[in-house]
């Protein structure tokens, strides 16, 4: 088998209903095969992929069906379903995903022309934008907030895309339809080798949900393999499927995740200094959140850095491990900058 697409479900029936039918018709390619993985749902999302699995169209995608009893989350979720795949890749697909045709070709085809990228993306662009812009063709399409045109991350950790930088999303134009070497690769659209996955212990099922797949596209960068995007291939990412970008528990995954995860993998002649600066910056962010009126927000901040330091121990022979394996210890992907003096003092948005 070449390619294993893998859709984590969890009472997601409506975006099963909104989204799957584009993977089906446009996962296409020889040796490929479409795979829900249904996260001890409660709704009516397996009567639904039962019945579905018997039209043509789910025949013709090879569509399977795997059944969990309980809600493993996002990362022990895929670390489950990908450990009993026998595909030379797998592609992790939010379930609010919709593909465009040929989707797989392009990526797929780099990767094995370049054997070390490890891990790939396509153009991730907004669905919603693109719901608007069949409406009014005056409004751009725009790229979507989880992965945009590919990942990095500056100096002190926090994540930003080509097309993305903090909260501004930038219209797609072309600007970024070039193939770019990144730190990391969304979630939404994860292309890895099943086999490096798995050897690589796949995602941190300690984090649950969130900053999971920068925590392994860090190792992966690490231990000398490359990830790229590739824009020939783009995709439309509804965003907020599973938790609206509003909600707080986001807030608090965010916040205390991002924390673990330089920690893990950060070496220590910056890990102080950073941690230094994250401390004064997230209270910055949680006295923002209080006063804009925002207090769960507020509360979710300040109870991801008291869980941050509670968990931290448990993280200890994580860091030992990434440290001792790692070929670089400092990818040069990760910006020298700080996207935060960029974006709020010299109103830098790209």
């Amino acid at each position: 088998m070449l390619c294993s697409v893998v859709i984590l479900n969890w009472n997601g029936a409506d975006m099963m209903r909104r989204f799957l039918p584009s993977v089906l018709e446009y996962t296409t390619l020889p040796e490929t095969e479409v795979v829900v993985v249904d996260n001890g749902s409660t709704d009516d999302s397996m009567a639904y992929l039962q019945a579905l699995e018997r039209t043509p169209q789910a025949q013709a995608a090879h569509l399977r069906l795997i059944r969990f009893t309980e809600n493993y989350g996002f990362a022990a979720g895929y670390n489950r379903a990908i450990a009993s795949m026998n595909s030379e890749f797998v592609v992790l697909l939010n379930s609010d995903v919709m593909v465009t045709a040929d989707w797989l070709k392009p990526v797929l085809t780099y990767m094995q022309q370049h054997t070390n990228v490890a891990a790939a993306q396509p153009k991730i662009l907004s669905y919603r934008s693109l719901q608007v812009h069949q409406e009014d063709s005056s409004q751009p399409v725009t790229f979507e907030h989880a992965g945009a045109a590919g990942g990095y991350i500056d100096k002190l950790g926090y994540p930003f895309c080509r097309g993305r930088v903090m909260s501004y999303v930038a219209p797609d134009n072309g600007q970024y339809d070039s193939i770019a070497k990144v730190f990391w690769v969304s979630g939404a659209a994860f292309f890895i080798r099943t086999k490096v996955y798995n050897e690589l212990g796949g995602l941190d099922d300690k984090f649950f949900a969130h900053m999971e797949e920068i925590d392994l596209c860090w190792r992966l960068n690490c231990r000398g393999f490359e990830l790229v995007c590739v824009p020939e291939s783009k995709v439309y990412h509804l965003g907020g499927g599973a938790l609206a970008y509003d909600n707080p528990r986001k807030t608090y995954l965010n916040f205390r995740n991002n924390l673990l995860m330089i920690y893990k993998n950060m070496p220590q002649p910056q890990l102080c200094r950073v941690m230094i600066s994250r401390f004064v910056l997230d209270y910055v962010a949680a006295l923002q959140a209080l006063l804009t009126l925002k207090p769960r927000h507020f509360a979710a901040i300040i109870r991801a850095r008291i869980d941050y330091l509670r968990m931290k121990r448990d993280f200890t022979q994580f860091r030992r491990k990434n440290l001792t394996l790692a070929k670089q210890s400092y990818p040069d992907t990760i910006s020298r900058r700080s996207i935060i003096f960029d974006y709020y003092i010299r109103r830098m948005k790209e």
